[in-house]
Order: C-alpha cells, then structure tokens, then sequence
C-alpha cells in the first residue's frame, strides 16, 4: 500500500528544508558581510515590492494640539505617497530638552495607534497602561522620549469605509494585503514606506535629533519595526516585541493575518539573516513565554543565529533580548534600559 501524505504542515516543512536560501549569511570576513548585506537588503526590497522611484512632498500639518500635565500631543498628518496620507500623534515631554531623541512607535492588529497612546473607544484617556500593547508609546514619554505613534496601513484612522462599519477593532488589513500581492507589491513593503516617509518628517521637525532615532513595536508593528530597521540605516536602534522567530515556526506554520507574508522570502533568508541587516546598529528583542504566534523556543533559536552575524560587526552589544514570563504582549523593561544605552 502507498504511503498516504495528508498533513499539509509536513508538506511546507519538508518542501522548507530543501528550499536552498541562496542568500544566507556565510560570510567569513568584515568585508564579506558588509557585501553580503548589502546584497540582501537590495533583495528584501525588491520582495517588499520596491519603494517609490521619487518621494512625493510631505505636506505636513498639525490638525489638533492636546495639553497634559506631563507631554504635548500634537495630532499629524502628512504624505508618504501622492494618495495615501499617514495619520499620527507627536508625543513631546514637558522636559524635553531640544533636540533630543524620538522613538518611531508601530502598534500592533487591534484598534490601531489610539490604542498606544492611552485612548479609549470612547475617546477618553486611561488613567494605566492598558491592552497587550501597555501603550508603549506613553511609556516611551514617560521614559524621556519624543514620540511619533503612526496609523499603520489598513488600521484605526486609515481603514477602508466598511472597516469604519464594523467599528471598534475592525480593520481593513486582510483586503488591503491581499491588494498588494495582485499587484506585486506586500503589505510590509507599503508600512515600511510609511516608517521611512516618518522619518523624513521627523527631520523637519526641530525638536528632534534625527540622528538619534529609534524604531519599537509590537506584534503587527513589530514586523514593520523589524523590516523597516533592516532596510532604512537611519534608525539607530529597533525594539521588536513580540516578532522576532523564524519563519519556520511561526509565520510558515501557525495561522497569521496576511500582512506577515513575503512572497519568495525563503528562497534567500530566514528571519534571523534579515536581523543581519540591522548590525552594527541596534536591534533589542522581547518576547513572553506564552506566546502562542512565535514560539519562544523559536526566537531564542534566531536569537542565537542573529547574532553571530552581529559578531562579525564587533556589535554583539548591540543586540539584546528579554525573555518574560506571558502571552503575546509588551514588556518593555529591558527594552527602555537597552534604548537608554543606544540612543
């Protein structure tokens, strides 16, 4: 009798370990690598689907200032491409010593970035951090930094009109995604375009410290925390929260929304190659215990590997992680001290 092969997780996984990734990290030299990741990068923007040839203007605007006893938000708008308008909140401390460092914070799937700066369904403001996101975006006030919390994609303010329908945590993601793959473009390659477009605005702004940015998200955002590191050397410093894994583990083999998706990323790298792009810059990694998305054993494994690549840059300091005993969530313990040391 023939063998019979109906498990289709068994199938990926076998069909992933003949897959050759033609460009995995095997360099011996300084010089090798910087080649190598110079290559990849090159690479993981034609898979993201490529950026704009030319950047459209910015057109900034601030439509909404908002006084608290301890920060100012200023509510933002502007362009990161002719058609697409970003939507975000400028958190700048009472104490802010100008120009000082911002941190670029990227929500995860829920209700979008109100949910990371404290804002209720019902537009009042929570008296604690709350939700799996502990609204990072306020700890980094909190811990001294600007903030520039965005909308991502297809999220909160920037959903289609059904998604506004459905209200609360509804989101226009799974279309939106799908869109970018008949095109041939990806999901992460339009918020990572986004993360890149913030930066151009954060330089305009004169309260910033361009040269002292970092990049923190969680889940959803950080994915786009950890593709936009990668590919843009002007984030000094990333913080990914409940991401970083191998995408054997989690993203080829446990059901995720489909903006996590890379059309043909394994034929050339696994997740902790990518994470070589960020060397010698900074990349700190948090992840719970419980997590059910990306196992723990699994970011510990990347960990590991990500940071031999780091080794061959004379940076392992500059890769950190925390392990915490919870589910899917935001630490960010070790993360803010690693952010006080990078930035």
């Amino acid at each position: 009798m023939p063998q019979d092969y109906l498990d289709t997780l068994a199938f990926s996984r076998e069909l992933y370990d003949q897959v050759p990734r033609q460009m995995a990290f095997r360099a011996s030299t300084k010089v090798e690598t910087e080649v190598w990741q110079r290559d990849l990068r090159a690479k993981l923007v034609a898979l993201l689907g490529g950026f704009p040839a030319e950047k459209c203007e910015l057109l900034p605007r601030v439509v909404e200032t908002k006084e608290f006893s301890t920060y100012t938000r200023e509510t933002v708008l502007f362009q990161s491409r002719p058609n697409m308008t970003v939507f975000g909140y400028l958190l700048l401390p009472k104490d802010f010593a100008t120009p000082d460092p911002v941190v670029l914070c990227l929500h995860g799937h829920g209700r979008g970035v109100d949910d990371i700066v404290g804002i209720e369904e019902d537009g009042t403001m929570r008296t604690e951090y709350g939700g799996y996101q502990n609204d990072f975006a306020l700890q980094c006030v909190d811990n001294g930094y600007a903030a520039l919390a965005i909308e991502q994609f297809g999220f909160g303010h920037r959903r289609d009109e059904k998604g506004h329908e459905r209200g609360g945590g509804s989101s226009s993601c799974q279309p939106a995604s799908g869109a970018a793959f008949l095109m041939g473009q990806t999901m992460i390659g339009w918020r990572v375009y986004d993360a890149m477009r913030s930066l151009d605005y954060l330089a305009t702004r004169p309260e910033i410290d361009i040269n002292r940015v970092g990049v923190m998200g969680i889940s959803g955002g950080g994915t786009t925390t950890f593709y936009s590191a990668a590919v843009d050397a002007r984030f000094k410093a990333a913080v990914v929260s409940g991401y970083f894994n191998t995408f054997r583990d989690s993203i080829l083999s446990i059901s995720h929304c489909i903006d996590n998706y890379i059309p043909g990323v394994l034929q050339y790298a696994e997740m902790y190659d990518i994470a070589g792009l960020i060397a010698p810059r900074a990349m700190f990694v948090e992840s719970g215990t419980e997590d059910t998305i990306f196992p723990i054993d699994a970011t510990r494994f990347a960990f590991d590997r990500a940071k031999e690549i780091f080794r061959h840059f004379g940076a392992e300091d500059k890769l950190g992680i925390e392990v915490f005993e919870a589910a899917h969530s935001f630490h960010g313990v070790g993360a803010f001290q690693f952010l006080n040391r990078m930035l």
